[in-house]
């Protein structure tokens, strides 16, 4: 077959992906520089600590407003840079993924103004980490111009996460069994997620798309970017099935925005908290936002299960109601041997316990036991302004 000479003056067919092969080179050629710098610089870990502690200075806000503490930011700032030098050189990836980050960072409330120091805040993290004459032009180049770009591209997805939904890809780094039919998972969100204590989200997962089931948060965002869900499953099928008993470390899942109002008062009012099973869950977040901040309020959680097998955290809540200033944690066992707490209906036992006509109470469990316990509250005078739960999904 003979050669297919183009036409004088026109231009040679570009890749399937659209690159200029000139434009690929560039990118290999800046990619390598970025690796070189970052290499020279120390690493990716002292370059982000670097980098954390410049931008906490110019906008001291700007970390306040993001999950984890220091030690988690700085990680997440390493695995960043990282994982820019090494997809450099795929445009389409680079800018979903700055897109993404725009958005996830807009959820927390960060501004697009207060990134705009990064570029340079960047460069000199760079230079302070080499030896004297290291830091190069063509290096100070390479990291400015693709800052821009990052940063247009991030501001993008910060106005886009205004109208349409923001959802966050988490991996799987902790799987327990804690009951036959229950499981508590720890999940890493790739990109800062924001919560609250109290709130609930909904998950996806990979072989199920567009099936989205709610379930409580039990995670910390004061001290790190993990998120703790405790899964029951009635059976082998659907999502907490999935979750219960067909997931590993490693695997991954979608979380959508945190929704519920379930947080802590600004009244300053004592807390009474009745929980029925996994209504545990929202419940022990509230406690540990009580712990993380020297809360000096008191607490009582009332933790109503059937028998003793379903006090599947009371360990973990327990050591947390001893970090906190004035919190005592009650289980109630209506069925079967009670050890030493309480027997009966958890209602009963609240009754029993003291006068809550002066306090704010939350309520986490089962549609019905929400209502009994509701109607319960109120007859012994409690307001029903002040009685508090998500409306069952």
């Amino acid at each position: 077959m003979p050669d297919i000479v183009p036409p004088v003056g026109a231009r040679p067919a570009l890749p399937a992906d659209g690159m200029d092969p000139a434009d690929d080179a560039a990118l290999r050629e800046m990619a390598r520089l970025l690796g070189n710098s970052l290499s020279l610089a120390g690493g990716p870990e002292e370059v982000a600590e670097r980098l954390r502690a410049a931008l906490a200075q110019a906008q001291p806000a700007l970390f306040a407003k993001v999950p984890g503490g220091p030690a988690v930011q700085v990680a997440q700032l390493a695995e960043a840079l990282t994982w820019l030098v090494h997809h450099l050189d795929q445009p389409p990836l680079l800018v979903a993924a700055c897109g993404r980050l725009g958005a996830s960072l807009a959820e927390c409330g960060v501004l697009p103004q207060q990134l705009q120091l990064a570029g340079a805040a960047l460069a000199e993290a760079m230079r302070a980490g080499m030896v004297a004459g290291g830091w190069r032009q063509d290096f100070d180049q390479a990291w400015r111009s693709t800052w821009q770009h990052a940063y247009e591209w991030i501001a993008h997805g910060m106005a886009a996460a205004a109208y349409q939904p923001t959802v966050w890809t988490a991996v799987v780094v902790g799987h327990e069994r804690r009951r036959d039919d229950l499981a508590v998972l720890w999940l890493r969100p790739y990109l800062p997620m924001p919560y609250r204590p109290g709130q609930y989200a909904r998950i996806e997962l990979p072989d199920q798309p567009g099936v989205w089931r709610p379930y409580s948060l039990a995670g910390n965002p004061r001290r790190d970017n993990i998120v703790e869900l405790h899964v029951r499953a009635k059976s082998h099928s659907g999502i907490s099935g999935a979750l219960v008993y067909r997931t590993a470390i490693g695997d991954t899942v979608r979380i959508a925005r945190a929704e519920g109002e379930m947080g802590l008062p600004e009244s300053g009012r004592d807390l009474l908290m009745i929980a029925g099973d996994t209504g545990v869950v929202p419940l022990k977040a509230l406690l540990t936002e009580l712990a993380a901040t020297g809360d000096p309020r008191s607490a009582v959680l009332f933790w109503g299960v059937r028998n003793l097998s379903e006090l599947y955290d009371i360990d973990d809540i327990t050591d947390i109601a001893r970090a906190c200033r004035r919190a005592t944690v009650i289980p109630v066992v209506s069925e079967g041997e009670a050890g030493p707490y309480p027997s009966g209906l958890v209602t009963d036992a609240v009754a029993a316990y003291g006068e809550w006509s002066a306090h704010e109470v939350y309520l986490a469990g089962p549609p019905l036991m929400l209502a009994a316990t509701s109607l319960a509250l109120q007859a012994l005078g409690v307001a029903p302004d002040r009685i508090h739960h998500d409306k069952p999904d």
